[in-house]
């Protein structure tokens, strides 16, 4: 068994920057030097590979391991699950009808800025609460572009507004995941984590329209732009505290959705803005051509999508179909021969690498089921069907390959501890923890592309250092998964899909530089929050 070093130079600043290594590789070659993406992912794994073997000291076939592990597991469940909603987007554009989708949307509002406020934040948060995994960035940058947004716009406003319901995608697995390593209440954590986020839940609508279009003309906007928020923000305190993580999102998007149309039915814009800066003015001629059995038929696959992805997520759904068939295999060479060792834990644990084989289980199944129902209403064979797959197949095989590669450098740094040395480095804050404790799920985020793999990652540090510090370890876990949320954006993951989804691959630089500010900005702002709720007002502020 091969114990982690977090400071190998016996400095821990020295330390710090030898891990950080493989991340600046990554955006470095990403964001400055406009190198490709499955390129840059490439170098990147390769740093992190050279860190851990000859920084840290990882036996080297212990690195090899844990980069084939994350491999695999940006294949299943991620990759999948892109390679599916694209699939599907595939099989609607061919037909024509994700143009009358698209068309129908203006009938919520013609405004430019409502329609991506109901598709990016409201609709958006449904498909992060029922799947995750870069299913609402797929989905929703791909209906914007179809709606004549630009591929940049698409991408980056796709991936600001899915930064709130994150903590809570996927029927609440992270919330699960961070009470299962901190052995903390689930009930308590979810709670904590629902009286942080919904805040935001309304800063950041008015932050979506504002980096669209700037403060003035988001001020001619606000009182839907306060109903899509507060609508949202209200039901994810209430379920979150008074129910569980389970179904927060799904419920908060749903009566967002409601309540930001039926508004939209009574108020309209005094200046619409129909055209989206650099582009075309919405048909309204096109709108109204469009019958009503023709708008149902385009809604059509979405709601079979949707459908199918609730029901995928559901625990029991899920475990009926495991029991059919699935399989776990430990990864040889990695599993329980790596051990975690205090100040990151309070004793040293093994840690574990079992890749799970749920094919049949998989979001991405329920996605590519739900494509297959989908492509036969509208009318494709099963040839039709095979021919729109195999495409599909070659537009994003650049974007499976830098998943894969993605998740294989988050895997490295995870098993080689230098993720936690960045950890470490900002525990080591004292009274400013809250703050500086907040930025490390923010860290994990932007490092693993999940907000489940930094509270697997980093809530056992959270919790140890909190109670090291005397401060309140639900507090510091919750603040894991809610800082967590805002390094989404910025994660190469989260990137590389929604360049696949807006079909601009290449300029993954772009989007990253795009949402940067916009990510280490509202993360800023968590911490603030944060600080405040460890110092200035009671944590059983709201709370049941």
């Amino acid at each position: 068994m091969w114990s982690q070093v977090y400071d190998p130079f016996g400095n821990m600043v020295l330390s710090t920057l030898v891990a950080a290594i493989p991340v600046v590789v990554l955006l470095g070659a990403i964001g400055l030097f406009e190198i490709r993406a499955h390129i840059a992912a490439v170098l990147g794994l390769v740093a992190a590979l050279i860190v851990a073997i000859f920084g840290v000291g990882m036996p080297a076939p212990m690195a090899a391991a844990a980069a084939g592990y994350g491999a695999a597991f940006g294949l299943l469940p991620i990759g999948w699950i892109i390679l599916n909603v694209i699939f599907l987007y595939q099989l609607t554009n061919e037909k024509g009808v994700f143009d009358v989708l698209q068309r129908s949307i203006s009938t919520i509002s013609n405004d430019r800025r409502l329609q991506l406020l109901f598709i990016a934040f409201s609709l958006g948060a449904f498909f992060e609460g029922a799947a995750g995994f870069g299913t609402p960035v797929a989905v929703t940058a791909a209906i914007l572009m179809g709606l004549g947004f630009r591929p940049l716009q698409a991408s980056g406003l796709s991936l600001i507004a899915n930064t709130a319901p994150v903590a809570f995608g996927g029927l609440g697995t992270p919330i699960i995941a961070l009470q299962a390593v901190t052995g903390l209440d689930l009930l308590e954590l979810s709670g904590m984590v629902g009286r942080q986020l919904p805040f935001f839940a309304v800063l950041v609508p008015f932050w979506l329209i504002w980096a669209f279009v700037g403060f003035r003309k988001m001020a001619e906007v606000w009182p839907p732009i306060l109903v899509a928020g507060v609508s949202f923000a209200i039901p994810q305190y209430l379920v979150s505290n008074f129910h569980g993580p389970w179904l927060v999102d799904v419920v908060a998007a749903i009566v967002s959705m409601a309540c930001l149309a039926a508004f939209l039915k009574v108020w309209h814009p005094a200046n619409p803005m129909t055209a989206v800066p650099g582009g075309e003015p919405v048909s309204t001629a096109a709108v109204e051509a469009d019958t009503p059995s023709a708008v149902r038929r385009a809604w059509m696959p979405w709601v079979v999508l949707s459908l199918f992805v609730f029901a995928w997520g559901t625990p029991q759904l899920r475990a009926a179909i495991d029991a059919v068939w699935s399989a776990e295999y430990k990864v040889a060479g990695l599993h329980e021969q790596v051990q975690k060792v205090p100040p990151v834990v309070a004793a040293p644990v093994p840690e574990k690498a079992v890749l799970k084989l749920n094919i049949l289980s998989a979001t991405g199944t329920g996605i590519f089921v739900s494509a297959i129902v989908a492509g036969l209403l509208l009318g494709y064979s099963p040839a039709g069907l095979a021919r729109v797959y195999g495409r599909t197949l070659h537009t994003v095989r650049y974007s499976l390959l830098t998943i894969s590669c993605m998740m294989a450098i988050g895997f490295v740094t995870k098993y080689s501890g230098t993720d936690a040395t960045m950890g470490l480095a900002m525990a080591n804050t004292g009274w400013t923890y809250p703050f500086f404790g907040t930025l490390i799920g923010w860290l994990g985020v932007a490092l693993t592309g999940s907000d489940t793999s930094s509270n697997v990652l980093f809530g056992g540090l959270q919790k140890v250092t909190a109670e090291q510090l005397g401060l309140n370890p639900v507090l510091m876990a919750a603040a894991n998964s809610s800082g967590g949320v805002m390094g989404k954006m910025i994660d190469a993951q989260s990137i590389v899909v929604a360049s696949t989804a807006t079909k601009w691959y290449g300029h993954e630089g772009s989007i990253l530089r795009f949402v940067f500010f916009h990510s280490v900005a509202l993360a800023v702002l968590v911490g603030m929050f944060v600080m405040g709720q460890a110092y200035l007002w009671p944590l059983t502020l709201l709370a049941p």
